[in-house]
């Protein structure tokens, strides 16, 4: 099992992070995201080809404009 966003979600183990934004609905050339796995940031360039291992915690942002 792996946390998204701080919810545990089974079954993806080996996903990737763009196979994890897909299943948020995020768009891959969506600007203003970033995704943290474990604390590290992770580069936009690497998110289809970084999988994720049982025990992994992603944060997925979104940059949100107003005031």
């Amino acid at each position: 099992m792996i946390f998204v966003n701080g919810k545990p979600v089974q079954g993806r183990d080996g996903a990737t992070i763009a196979d994890i934004l897909a299943d948020l609905g995020v768009e891959p050339a969506a600007r203003g995201v970033a995704v943290a796995v474990d604390g590290e940031v992770i580069p936009r360039t690497e998110w289809a080809a970084r999988t994720l291992a049982e025990g992994e915690r992603v944060e997925a942002l979104s940059a949100m404009q107003g005031g």
